[in-house]
């Protein structure tokens, strides 16, 4: 999510409002995270039978409440032992006593715990007080979403057997050297050792795979953070010209941006 918060599971529903999602439900054992750590005590034992959360903007108060500073939060009782209810728009209703809150490196709110609470979606009850405490992930929108859990300890991944056996494709050069490439940025992140810099992989990715976006993304976010604006210009320029040549990319690559920029500024 955009507070960091991560959700590790199996997503069984998604409630959606104008084109938005702004409820996600997962079933059976979930994990929560933060930055590929599983966070104290939302492992999937505590989580075993699924997790739910709104997502998204309170109605009618331009702040997220990730966004909010501690006047804010009093302001709009958002704070421990207070009874609150909070509306969101797509008419998610959040309603309970605040026993406490999570926040992440940068201060941001991303888990607040209830307890006596219910949760609604129009006349659907989502969740009620006989259930338990109800921890409600903060975010203000999801940012990505990837196969696999974010912390691989959270769950059995060495006992557990797919269901189906995948039949794997022969990789063609042109995809080998992708993943190479991939591989290389990944290590230079990682402060390992790589096989390329990051100027020789943006300039074999624009050469070789003029419509992958996602690795000139990861390699803009690394040169941001070493301040070398004519390159980073460069990339953004190469960007501009895939959103051309393919209009559906266009919104991940502005997100892919926004939050390059939005998490260095913070």
């Amino acid at each position: 999510m955009s507070t960091g918060l991560q959700i590790s599971g199996v997503f069984t529903n998604v409630i959606e409002h104008e084109g938005k999602s702004v409820y996600v439900q997962t079933t059976g054992p979930t994990a929560l995270a933060y930055r590929e750590k599983e966070l104290v005590g939302h492992g999937t034992e505590y989580h075993a039978e699924g997790f739910g959360s709104p997502i998204g903007m309170l109605k009618g108060i331009n702040l997220a409440i990730e966004d909010m500073g501690p006047r804010d939060l009093r302001a709009y009782d958002i704070y421990e032992k207070e009874k609150v209810t909070l509306e969101f728009e797509g008419n998610i209703t959040v309603s309970g006593e605040i026993v406490t809150g999570t926040r992440n490196l940068q201060g941001e709110i991303v888990l607040i715990k209830f307890k006596n609470c219910t949760v609604t979606y129009k006349d659907t009850v989502l969740f009620q007080p006989e259930w338990g405490i109800y921890d409600m992930a903060v975010g203000k929108k999801i940012t990505s979403a990837f196969s696999g859990p974010a912390d691989v300890n959270s769950f059995d991944m060495i006992t557990h057997v797919p269901s189906s056996t995948t039949i794997k494709a022969k990789v063609s050069p042109e995809r080998q050297e992708l993943e190479i490439l991939y591989q290389s940025v990944r290590d230079i992140r990682e402060e390992k050792p790589a096989t390329t810099t990051l100027k020789e992989a943006f300039g074999a990715v624009s050469a070789n795979h003029p419509n992958d976006w996602l690795l000139c993304i990861e390699i803009a976010e690394l040169v941001y953070k070493q301040n070398d604006n004519e390159f980073l210009d460069k990339i953004i320029n190469h960007l501009e010209l895939i959103k051309v040549k393919r209009p559906e990319v266009v919104l991940l690559i502005n997100n892919g941006l926004e939050l390059i920029f939005e998490k260095n500024l913070v």
